[in-house]
């Protein structure tokens, strides 16, 4: 059987279980970017205040997913995580200064999550190894080969014949 001398994509790609602590990794990270979003849309300087209880009701809505998102990246004894499902279990109280402050209350709670998140992710990655040996392309194999054929040959021409 020959091989063809044409780069082999499937070796450069990583293996199977690289790629899925990656996509795992990748997960997390989305997650997190979209909480932060989240966030900044509730607690930004530039953000105004929502008009309507619709409007509070759906960031609420939002904040609660991301806390339970979060909620499974995180230990489940995490004080921090049990303090934003006991924001999450209250309900959204009437009327529109109590409402809005609840709001601000799931987007700290919701902040706070994404920091812990974030600290655990940079303790639970494991570091790269420093050297990671790549199966060879079978170019250098072949070139490995005649190079050792080569010397081969050289030497055995220089030997005196008896």
């Amino acid at each position: 059987m020959r091989l063809s001398l044409s780069p082999r994509w499937a070796s450069c790609q990583r293996s199977g279980q690289d790629r899925q602590a990656l996509g795992e990794l990748s997960v997390r990270r989305d997650q997190m970017v979209s909480a932060t979003e989240m966030v900044t849309l509730v607690l930004g300087e530039d953000s105004p205040l929502p008009e309507t209880a619709a409007d509070v009701e759906d960031l609420a809505l939002r904040l609660r997913g991301h806390i339970n998102q979060l909620g499974a990246l995180t230990s489940s004894q995490e004080p921090t995580l049990l303090r934003a499902q006991q924001l999450c279990s209250d309900g959204l109280p009437e009327g529109f200064l109590p409402s809005r402050v609840h709001l601000v209350k799931l987007a700290e709670a919701t902040q706070e999550l994404v920091a812990k998140a974030q600290q655990d992710d940079t303790r639970t990655t494991p570091p790269r190894r420093r050297w990671d040996w790549r199966k060879p392309q079978p170019n250098v194999l072949r070139g490995a080969v005649f190079a050792l054929a080569l010397a081969c040959l050289v030497w055995a021409a220089s030997v005196p014949r008896t």
